[in-house]
């Protein structure tokens, strides 16, 4: 394979056009693909549950944490806080999350799984876990420990 050149160092009028070159090219153009197909597959096997994929990851983080802040929690699955206030007020209001004041600081609401979550959880194990299969089971298996050692090398540089 060759060495990507180096076109940051080039005058904009000696360099290819980025915007003239094929979407499908871009990095961002193809995670954003992959990530509507797997929301699309992960519907498909957990939609009638009512859950998406985000309610999924919350729900397993509590499961593994028990109550947890919700900034705490937010940082766990990589959403802000904002929206980690929505999607756990949704999961709230079906039952399946429990929130209180923290007795040691009561500035602090902690969430946790109710025996709700804990059943919805245990119906959406299995086909989470072949959405996700679904998702690159186009690869062998070597592409896809590759595949998963590489996402998870750019999303560690670019948490730091």
């Amino acid at each position: 394979m060759a060495e990507p050149k180096d076109t940051a160092a080039k005058p904009p009028t000696e360099r290819a056009n980025w915007r003239d070159g094929p979407l499908q090219a871009r990095p961002g153009f193809l995670i954003r693909r992959l990530h509507q197909i797997h929301t699309a597959l992960f519907n498909d096997e957990c939609g009638h549950l009512g859950i998406t994929p985000i309610m999924y990851s919350v729900l397993s983080t509590l499961a593994k944490t028990g109550p947890i802040d919700q900034t705490t929690l937010a940082h766990s699955v990589a959403i802000d806080t904002t929206n980690m206030t929505d999607v756990l007020e949704r999961l709230r209001k079906h039952g399946y999350v429990r929130r209180r004041t923290s007795t040691r600081d009561r500035r602090i609401r902690l969430t946790s799984l109710t025996d709700e979550g804990r059943a919805l959880l245990d119906q959406a194990d299995e086909r989470a876990e072949r959405a996700h299969a679904r998702t690159i089971e186009d690869l062998t298996a070597s592409e896809q420990n590759t595949l998963m050692q590489l996402l998870d090398k750019v999303v560690a540089a670019k948490s730091t």
